[in-house]
């Protein structure tokens, strides 16, 4: 039993940027942990906790790990999560959304130091039951990453395992993206030269850039504009897209088929896609417009992709009317 217990609380998952998928303790499937940096802050790490407060307290599962990343570990391989100058000053849990409100002194942690931390705040808080996804705020603003943008909404998919690589390495991909053509009837297909973080998912990169909109003038967004991506994920070669509320602003200039056909073809061009649900706020009830169900399962379907040459063609096509 005492090898037992040094093998449990000495084994620890490599994270880089963030670490990998479900890191339950073997030994006891069950376990919590509170999951740490390492003393040279490169990785994190986690010690198997017992949680005091019931499953059904979820304010209380919830204050108390809160108060466990605000603690030294004892051990001096470890470094607590939250730094003692910072303080999470309130939070709002609506629905599966834990919003964590930090004092302003987050931003002025060092960047490579509050990437990790942010991974070890998310995966310790989304272990309480209900809690899916977390927001970051320093102050009463949104959380900026390193480019002055809002990291957005963060789970347990937004961090991949990436054993080798160094922290914030940049990686370059050729991807490929189905947007709306001109008319708003067909799809355009666009391969993007894309450079990321190594910590994002291809999932995720997809659908940001998705997002974005097209590069080419010939293309337009398909997906209506404002919507933000909430969460992505994957399962059993099923992704699960959950965008939020602005999906539904429906612009009626871009036919039914092309919005979903834009996410689902776009997702499947990842080799382990194979088939794409979307939700709105993860709620899958209800349909798409008329014709599309959220509970439904979409698979690749290039009928609807437009045939460029063709257009070509048919626009330099000589009048034989002559």
């Amino acid at each position: 039993m005492r090898k037992i217990s040094r093998y449990i609380f000495m084994a620890v998952f490599v994270f880089l940027l963030a670490g990998c998928g479900d890191s339950r303790d073997l030994e006891e499937e069950d376990a919590y942990h509170i999951y740490y940096l390492n003393k040279d802050i490169t990785k994190i790490m986690e010690q198997p906790y017992e949680m005091n407060a019931g499953e059904n307290d979820t304010k209380g599962m919830i204050d108390e790990l809160i108060a466990k990343m605000q603690e030294d570990s004892g051990d001096v391989e470890y470094k607590k999560a939250i730094p003692g100058e910072v303080r999470i000053e309130s939070y709002a849990l609506e629905g599966t959304l834990l919003s964590l409100y930090f004092s302003e002194e987050y931003r002025s942690m060092d960047r490579v130091q509050e990437t990790l931390s942010r991974a070890a705040i998310v995966r310790t808080l989304t272990q309480v039951p209900g809690v899916e996804n977390i927001s970051f705020y320093a102050g009463e603003a949104p959380l900026l990453d390193g480019g002055g943008n809002p990291v957005g909404v963060m789970n347990n998919d937004s961090f991949v395992e990436n054993p080798g690589e160094q922290i914030n390495s940049i990686q370059t991909a050729n991807i490929t993206l189905y947007f709306a053509n001109t008319k708003g009837d067909a799809l355009v297909q666009e391969t993007q030269e894309v450079h990321y973080s190594s910590n994002i998912s291809m999932e995720k990169l997809v659908m940001e850039h998705l997002l974005e909109g097209p590069e080419s003038e010939n293309a337009q967004s398909a997906i209506p504009e404002g919507t933000k991506l909430v969460s992505v994920s994957m399962l059993d070669g099923v992704c699960y897209v959950n965008l939020d509320e602005a999906f539904m602003n429906h612009n009626y200039s871009i036919e039914e088929p092309i919005v979903i056909y834009s996410i689902v073809n776009s997702l499947s061009e990842i080799s382990n896609v194979g088939k794409v649900q979307i939700s709105v706020n993860g709620n899958t009830k209800g349909i798409y417009r008329d014709s599309f169900a959220f509970d439904e399962l979409y698979e690749r379907n290039l009928d609807y992709v437009e045939d460029v040459e063709d257009t070509e063609t048919g626009e330099e096509e000589p009048d034989t009317g002559e």
